[in-house]
């Protein structure tokens, strides 16, 4: 598949209608305008790329909805490298949201079909997180700690200990918590044991998997 000028009419029109939901950061609009969110889904599907809904993808996970990506993207308050963990790489499309903002993106993804598939075309598209890796996104990345903000895109029934210690004082933690639906959930981290809690309305996550073992 290629980017044409429909396609960007097409990104255009979804940035507006995100704007039209809340959306108000212009970067977080600009990316949804730049990011060719087709290429990250099978070709016959291409119809389906630029409504603002998520769609499933391999291994039983879906690409989230625009409206999701823009809204947790804005929340984590982006400035020019900043170190950003996602858990949860799915498609790579989150991913390359936070890559055109500047961020110093480290992902993780747990399903070994979507790692390999994503890193593939991560290196055909130019798009060049700081770390790619396949492991349990509940562990985060401790060597690489702390973060200026932690995005997790899946579903979580509890928040995950090992992130909230991966934080940076004054960073930001986005994460969807609960079983059938989650509640967007804002944690700043206000010192080394204090944090601010803010929940942020229900959303539809698939659910985060720790590993078995």
């Amino acid at each position: 598949m290629r980017d044409t000028l429909k396609h960007r009419g097409m990104r255009n029109k979804l940035a507006e209608i995100l704007a039209g939901k809340g959306i108000t950061d212009e970067k977080v609009l600009n990316a949804i305008k730049s990011v060719p969110r087709h290429l990250f889904m099978d070709s016959s599907f291409e119809g389906h790329a630029y409504q603002d809904k998520a769609f499933p993808i391999a291994a039983d996970q879906t690409i989230s909805q625009p409206y999701t990506v823009a809204f947790q993207t804005e929340l984590l308050q982006i400035s020019p490298n900043h170190k950003i963990l996602e858990i949860g790489t799915g498609s790579g499309y989150q991913t390359a949201v936070l890559l055109h903002l500047k961020a110093k993106v480290f992902t993780i993804e747990r399903q070994l079909e979507l790692f390999k598939k994503t890193s593939l075309f991560f290196k055909k598209m130019g798009y060049r997180p700081k770390k790619a890796i396949f492991g349990d996104g509940y562990k985060g990345i401790p060597e690489e700690a702390p973060f200026d903000g932690i995005v997790v895109t899946a579903g979580a029934p509890e928040v995950p200990k090992a992130l909230m210690a991966q934080l940076k004082i004054g960073g930001r933690l986005i994460i969807p918590v609960g079983n059938e639906t989650q509640v967007m959930t804002l944690f700043t981290r206000k010192s080394e044991k204090e944090f601010e809690k803010e929940e942020l309305g229900n959303f539809r996550f698939v659910p985060l998997l720790a590993d078995k073992n």
